[in-house]
Order: structure tokens, then sequence, then C-alpha cells
């Protein structure tokens, strides 16, 4: 671009002085031909690289997933190859053999209904239970009833008795009606006598009735959600069985590709974290570029970018800017004892990193992980020189089309 631009300058240079003749040429306009370039080069490139900062270190990171399996088994299918064909998100990664955790789900299942049918036995053992505390409660409630009304009596019977020696002691009684009233007091002592009786009794039938009702609740046991802990225990046991021999399957959790397949049928897995059988890469890459710190005042969040990576030669990406990662490693310290070190000589400054957002025409387009390339933004100032960067990316695209190999 450069050469291009000092080219149409010197085309006029020579219409004008050498061609036409309009102005003189002499040591003076000589002077000032060439100081003009040069001034307005050094002010057209140092412009450029503030309003439209360009970087050479691109490059496309992308997430790997480890793909560890939940349970451990033989194998039995691993349907996915690995290269470039596309693992669709939920596609199956490969099958352990089910049969163990087939049979774990057949088991809990036979306890839990026998569980349910146990505990149905023993809610209707609560429930007749529950009717033998009511019945006793009743025989209590009657018997203390019963103690009250033998009370009153007694105390009628005791008073009267007490009347009639008073009138006997003083003449005005007979003691044939004191006799009698003494006889009375006895059969209602009887009466009270039976009448508690029958109420520990009562007491004693209520209190068998309350320890029956009390084991068959101990039986049963706590509730749980709703249902009794023995119940919900097995039923928690039988659902995480049936998790088990779901995660047989293992299925891919993104749209990926699948590297480093080791994994063969009849292999064995052993569920364990630190054991993956192969790595996922995802379709979709993060495009970060390194710029040096005082390019980026001008930058903002969704300004215009383009990239051209070396591996599609002759295509312009399009993207925004989506953030400006303000941090490196020369400014963390590290916790220590130690006062840190600067060194006899300064260490260059570090860049920062910029990521991109892929434009929606390019979503589609293949981007190699590690691949790397040029990249242009294009702030909001200086909008009649962007063209100048545009060309330059362009030219770099282009320019990844010759392999400079000499054997």
């Amino acid at each position: 671009m450069d050469i291009l631009i000092l080219g149409i300058y010197a085309f006029f240079v020579w219409l004008i002085f050498i061609k036409l003749k309009w102005l003189p040429w002499n040591i003076t306009s000589q002077v000032i031909v060439v100081i003009i370039p040069i001034v307005g080069m050094a002010i057209l490139i140092l412009s450029l690289n503030v309003f439209a900062p360009s970087s050479s270190d691109v490059r496309v990171y992308k997430y790997t997933v480890p793909i560890v399996s939940q349970v451990k088994g033989r194998v039995i299918e691993v349907p996915v190859e690995e290269g470039n064909r596309l693992v669709k998100k939920g596609e199956v990664l490969f099958r352990v053999d089910p049969t163990p955790y087939q049979l774990d789900v057949n088991v809990l299942e036979a306890q839990l209904a026998n569980a349910i049918g146990g505990q149905r036995e023993q809610e209707e053992s609560l429930k007749g239970a529950r009717g033998k505390v009511a019945e006793a409660r009743g025989a209590m409630q009657q018997a203390n009833s019963n103690v009250s009304a033998a009370t009153a009596n007694f105390e009628l019977a005791r008073k009267r008795v007490q009347q009639y020696r008073e009138l006997v002691r003083t003449g005005a009684g007979s003691k044939f009606d004191l006799e009698k009233a003494e006889t009375d007091l006895r059969a209602q002592q009887g009466a009270l006598d039976a009448a508690r009786s029958q109420q520990a009794q009562a007491r004693g039938g209520e209190t068998q009735a309350m320890s029956s009702e009390q084991q068959v609740v101990q039986r049963l046991g706590a509730k749980s959600n709703g249902e009794y802990a023995q119940v919900a225990q097995i039923r928690a046991q039988l659902e995480n069985a049936k998790w088990q021999l779901a995660e047989t399957t293992t299925r891919s959790p993104c749209d990926c590709y699948v590297v480093n397949l080791q994994l063969r049928p009849g292999g064995f897995v052993a569920g364990l974290p630190i054991n993956p059988v192969m790595t996922l890469v995802e379709a979709q890459g993060q495009i970060v570029a390194l710029f040096g710190q005082n390019e980026l005042h001008q930058v903002e969040p969704g300004n215009e970018a383009e990239f051209a990576i070396n591996t599609l030669p002759g295509k312009v990406i399009k993207g925004t800017v989506d953030s400006i990662i303000w941090a490196q490693g020369a400014g963390q310290l590290t916790p220590s004892g130690q006062i840190p070190v600067s060194g006899p000589v300064a260490p260059p400054p570090g860049r920062f990193a910029v990521k991109f957002n892929i434009a929606e025409r390019d979503r589609e387009l293949f981007l190699a992980a590690g691949a790397t390339g040029d990249a242009a933004i294009y702030t909001a100032h200086g909008h009649h020189i962007h063209i100048l960067r545009k060309v330059l990316i362009r030219v770099s695209a282009w320019m990844d089309y010759l392999v400079l190999k000499l054997h």
C-alpha cells in the first residue's frame, strides 16, 4: 500500500514538474518533493496505528472437554470417530455394558414394592391401634364419670350419717334411720371403690393402646418428603441406580470434534475423574489478538474488526471487539515471603489480549484450534484512513497462498 501511494505521488510529481512544467524543478522544489512524502507517510502510519491498530499475533482458541465415564464397566460400543466429523450435542459417544446396573434397578424395584406393601400393612395396623386408643379413651371417660358420680353419692351418704348421728345424740332421731344411713354409706363406699377399680383398668387399657400405637409408629419410622423413611430410602437408592443405568450411555455435551480417541469396544472404563477416555474440541472457536499497550486507548467494545487466518488463505473474516482483557501475568504478584525482584534490566512491556465476536456470516467457517494470522480493529475515529488498513489486511490474506519453502 505504501509503495502504491508513493507511486501515485511520483506520477503527479513527474506530471507537474517534468511533463507539464507547471512548476520549476530546482533545489527548493526537489527538497519539498522529498520531504512531503516522508512527513506524510510518517503521519499516515502513526495515525493508522492509533485509529486502526493491527496485530500479527492472532490466535484461535477452542475449549476442550475431557470425557470421563460416570460408571465403570466393559465398553460395548464406540460409534464416534476421531477426525473432522462433527459430533452433535446429545449424540452417543460410547456405551458401557448396562447388565449389572439393570439388575440393580430390578432388585431395588422389588424391594420398593415390598416396602410399600409392608408400609400399607403397618398403616392399617396403625389405624387399628388408633381405633383402640380412641376406644380406651372413651372407656376412660366413662370410668371417670362413674367415679365422679360414685364420689358424689358417697359424700351425700356420709353427710346423712353425720346428720342422723346428731339427731340420735339429741334424741330427735331414730336409731333405725341411723343404721340404714350407715348401711347406705357402706354401699356407696363399695360403689366408689368399684368405680375407681374400673377407672384404673380403663387407664391401663388406654396406656396399653397408646403403647401399641407407638410401636406401630416406630416401625413405620419418620417421614421424608411425604413418605416413610424406609420407603424413601429405597426409592432414593432406586433413583440412583436408574441414574447409573442411564450413565452407561455417554453422550456429547456440545457440538464438538473428537480427538485423542483411545477407547475401543472391549475396553474397560473405571469411572474415575482422572481417567479421560477421549477429548472433545468445541466447534466454535474464540479469536484473540495481542496488541501493544499503547495501541488500545481508542479501542472500544463493538468496534469493527477483520481477521486473516493462515489456514484460510484469501479469506477475510468479519467480526467485532468483544472485550479487552486488561490483565496479564506481569501485573500479578504471587503470595510469598520474598520481596518482588524486578531484575537488573526492565522487561519489555507486556501486551494485552483483545477478544472478538465473529460475524454471523462467518460463524460456519471452520477455525482450526491454534491457527494464527493477522487482525485489524477499526475504531470510531479516522474513518478516512481505515481503507488503507483494509487493503493491508486483504493483501495479508492473499499472501497466505504463498508457501515459501525450498524443499
